[in-house]
């Protein structure tokens, strides 16, 4: 359906006429009555003049996949099929949390030609943002009048959470395979417990690799080398209930997590290891298998880009129970929560002891600078004190589930914003390099 539209020149044509009757001696209404007559005549044939808003072509190009707090490009294709210039106005559903540069775009088209105009977003959310309509509006050839029509014209744009840790991972996949062909390190884990070969000693290699078998039959020293083992299974439950909607930074705490999965899943698979994931609230609401392909950290963040934390507790008991049921195998299971008192003691201390029995686990929470700052403070008010009183308590009660978890049998990480992904890293890699798996 299309409906005629004014523009602005149509106003500006009847401020005119006003004008024309304010600044006429005599017969004002006679100017009147003439002048709209003539406005009216010229609005009705330029509609009629107009092409219909059919004819125009319109394609609208979207990025396909933008980062959080990444910028992508918005791009409108528009073509005229006729003989003749033609003014043409569009305007796009693009949503304000993707913070467009514009919706609107007003573009005079040579005859038979296509005209290009962009628009630069910046989301400023994830999720998955579907478009459907954009409405587009063609002027007569004087420019008063034009016909509007709304067309569906559908998109998809996701916007993926940022993997900030990036370049942290490619370190640790660096120092990884330093250590894999027998060299040290000073921030080494070890050289790994799977055997690789024997070579002539060197003077940085360690006197207990020495293999006297060989040397003996050599009549040289040789040592054995190692590397870490290979083909191992880590999967990362990442928590998407309550807890993980209180915000840290201004982002709620499933971001930091977020990012800590995705570079699990990037060295994880870069090592030679096999990374899945499980994210759930109440019921379990993604699950993507063990892989160490190369696209598994597409598939695990195509998994959970658009899964926002429920206001609902966690059901830790079902997460799990459904991770042993579909895969069997010993593994490194990673759990990105928070350490809140109810979450920890009623849901997640009681399924631990099911689950170490043949896995080895991992607890991975962010901590809060600004507790932690509070508890630090010197109060200068009653404000300031209940606040500080408030915050030296959450703190300690972190320690004590931590304490509690690690009794438990649980590796527990607990780090600021920006540490958190690097150290669950480092913990991955101390699990790998003692053999523990």
């Amino acid at each position: 359906m299309q409906w005629p539209a004014a523009s602005g020149r149509l106003g500006g044509a009847a401020l005119l006429v006003v004008l024309a009757v304010l600044l006429a001696p005599t017969h004002q209404g006679i100017v009147l009555w003439v002048g709209n007559g003539v406005v009216a005549a010229l609005a009705i044939l330029d509609l009629a003049l107009a092409p219909s808003p059919r004819r125009v072509r319109v394609v609208r190009e979207l990025p396909g996949i933008v980062a959080l707090g990444g910028q992508g490009t918005v791009t409108w294709r528009v073509g005229n099929p006729t003989g003749r210039r033609l003014h043409v106005a569009v305007a796009d559903q693009l949503a304000p949390s993707l913070r467009p540069d514009r919706r609107r775009v007003r573009l005079t088209l040579p005859p038979r030609g296509t005209v290009a105009a962009t628009s630069g977003v910046r989301p400023t959310r994830r999720g998955r943002f579907e478009m459907q309509e954009l409405t587009v509006r063609v002027y007569g050839p004087i420019g008063l009048m034009g016909r509007q029509r709304r067309r569906v014209e559908p998109g998809v744009l996701r916007v993926y959470p940022p993997f900030k840790s990036r370049d942290e991972a490619e370190l640790r996949i660096d120092r990884a395979r330093i250590l894999e062909i027998g060299l040290r390190s000073a921030r080494g884990l070890g050289g790994g417990t799977e055997f690789d070969q024997l070579r002539e000693y060197s003077v940085d290699d360690e006197f207990r690799r020495m293999d006297w078998s060989a040397t003996a039959r050599a009549g040289k020293p040789i040592v054995r080398t190692y590397r870490a083992e290979r083909n191992q299974t880590v999967l990362v439950l990442l928590d998407c209930g309550r807890v993980m909607a209180g915000r840290v930074e201004n982002v709620p705490r499933v971001e930091h997590a977020m990012d800590a999965v995705m570079m699990l899943t990037y060295l994880a698979t870069r090592l030679g290891d096999k990374a899945g994931l499980v994210a759930f609230g109440s019921r379990v609401d993604a699950v993507v298998p063990p892989s160490h392909n190369g696209n598994q950290l597409a598939r695990v963040t195509e998994a959970m880009y658009a899964i926002e934390p429920e206001l609902a507790e966690s059901d830790y008991r079902g997460a799990v129970t459904e991770t042993l049921s579909r895969f069997r195998r010993r593994a490194l299971l990673v759990v990105l929560t928070d350490l809140h008192e109810q979450a920890v003691t009623e849901t997640l201390l009681p399924v631990l002891p099911l689950v170490l029995r043949s896995h080895v686990i991992i607890v991975g929470a962010v901590r809060d600078p600004d507790v932690e700052r509070w508890a630090r403070s010197v109060p200068t008010d009653a404000s300031a004190a209940y606040r500080k009183a408030a915050a030296v308590k959450a703190l300690d009660e972190r320690a004590r589930l931590a304490a509690r978890l690690r009794g438990a049998g649980a590796t527990v990480v607990d780090a600021p914003p920006g540490t958190l992904a690097p150290r669950l890293a480092d913990a991955y890699l101390q699990v790998k390099a003692t053999g523990r798996l």
